[in-house]
């Protein structure tokens, strides 16, 4: 398996390679060449294996011969044993057609611990290889940093710094990086909103000789090894409820359009998904491109009570409208053109077309999430975090007879205790393991939203890591 960038300016890469890199060098994302598929009865050969194991085949195909097969479900298990439920990404029945997919039992209690526990696993294996130390930089919403703080603690070979948007992030998301005492972990709080701090981080990848000199990689969802380990609790979820014998519609809480565009993935391979639905909240570029085939930013970012999808410019659309256009990199550097030079574009009718045979949308303003956390709560005894119910709300406008419908829970609801308790009257408690989290001491910088002071705190610190 090889891999190209989006924009047409780089190719033939390994998965070792794309791994490291994150970000293409001409800007653009890394796909692979071709999608590989499994016939109907392969996914039925499936249905028996564990987690790990399915998990092992179905990134093997993209993995290459960077692992064997034994040494990745050794690698995944291995990530699994960071996890607090047995079934690791376990399946809750709410009602007769509609399921949540439980994505939160990993140690930092979000949808990120899935793929960062093994994309970090996979990056000291590579890094050992090579011989070689690098610098990870990181833009996060809320989850993001935390899950990457936590899974490269412990790296020898890695100093990481993660950018968030300073006091946007939720008291708990901040100390689940902030607390953190490592010698190779700098948190660094960027006076700005979410997109400021990717900007940045795109930026400082942009910039060769800061890129070269500091061996910047990156674990945001730009980052393809993060997409590729996030197909697999669609492929685990849709064997358990009797793929590839029944069809199934996802509905996924998106800001950032990385843990949707994995569904698209695990269709490409051939599990029978006849529908992802993106639910956004108010910060609604994505709902907005799919119905009126305008993707534009529409003034500042919108603080909300799930801060992980406050984003107007969401990075991983990027590869979905790459197929979208037939794969022709001319014509996406050309959109991607415009959304620099003036905010937005429109997507061309045959693109648009594409999109909509396969994804629809929905929003969900902050009435209507409060109001599904208590519904959900009246009528079901479970406690939903505030981006789980974004999905939920708009889940309830996409169920249909022929279909079960599986909406994706990205967070631990103790993880936004105000939004929880002011909805249903009920504080969520915090696990045992991050119990004392609130009493501990913080660690972090706040910097302007300016590319130049932040890549000189860098340069000053990652010596020191």
């Amino acid at each position: 398996m090889q891999y190209l960038s989006t924009r047409g300016g780089d190719a033939g890469r390994s998965f070792e390679d794309v791994l490291l890199a994150g970000l293409a060098p001409d800007g653009g994302l890394y796909v692979p060449e071709e999608w590989p598929s499994f016939p109907k009865g392969e996914w039925r050969g499936l249905r028996n294996l564990s987690w790990g194991g399915v998990a092992a085949m179905v990134m093997k195909p993209f993995v290459g011969d960077f692992l064997t097969g034994q040494e990745l479900h050794a690698l995944v298990e291995d990530a699994q044993a960071t996890f607090h439920h047995a079934a690791t990404t376990p399946l809750k029945q709410l009602d007769d057609a509609l399921f949540l997919l439980e994505l939160f039992h990993g140690p930092t209690l979000a949808f990120k611990d899935v793929a960062m526990q093994i994309l970090a696993r996979m990056m000291d294996i590579a890094l050992m290889r090579r011989g070689q130390h690098v610098t990870i930089i990181g833009a996060t919403s809320g989850d993001t940093g935390s899950a990457a703080i936590e899974a490269f603690r412990h790296s020898k070979r890695v100093s990481i710094f993660i950018l968030h948007p300073h006091e946007r992030v939720s008291p708990i998301q901040r100390r689940q990086m902030t607390t953190v005492d490592a010698p190779n972990v700098h948190n660094i709080a960027i006076e700005g909103d979410f997109d400021d701090c990717q900007a940045l981080v795109k930026a400082m990848f942009n910039d060769a000789p800061f890129r070269q000199r500091m061996n910047l990689a990156g674990v945001n969802s730009i980052n393809w090894a993060r997409i590729l380990a996030q197909v697999i609790y669609y492929a685990t979820s849709a064997l358990a409820l009797g793929a590839p014998d029944r069809a199934l519609c996802y509905v996924v809480p998106t800001g950032n359009f990385g843990d949707i565009f994995a569904g698209y993935v695990a269709r490409q391979m051939g599990l029978p998904i006849d529908r992802l639905v993106v639910a956004t909240n108010v910060n609604d570029i994505l709902h907005r491109a799919l119905t009126a085939g305008e993707y534009r930013v529409q003034g500042a970012v919108q603080p909300t009570t799930s801060p992980s999808m406050d984003i107007q410019v969401s990075s991983n659309f990027e590869r979905l409208l790459f197929d979208a256009l037939e794969r022709d990199p001319a014509r996406l550097r050309a959109l991607m053109g415009q959304l620099g030079q003036s905010g937005g574009f429109s997507i061309p009718d045959d693109a648009r077309a594409f999109i909509r045979q396969l994804f629809a949308s929905g929003r969900a303003d902050e009435e209507a999430v409060r109001a599904t956390i208590r519904d959900i709560h009246e009528k079901t005894g479970e406690i939903v975090d505030p981006h789980t119910a974004v999905g939920l709300a708009v889940a309830r406008e996409h169920i249909a007879p022929a279909h079960m419908v599986v909406s994706l829970a990205t967070a631990h609801p103790a993880k936004f205790p105000d939004a929880v308790q002011a909805a249903t009257g009920v504080r969520p408690a915090l696990p045992a393991h991050l119990a004392d989290i609130m009493e501990a001491e913080e660690r972090f910088s706040v910097l302007p939203a300016d590319l130049q002071k932040v890549e000189e705190f860098i340069s000053a610190n990652v010596q020191q890591a």
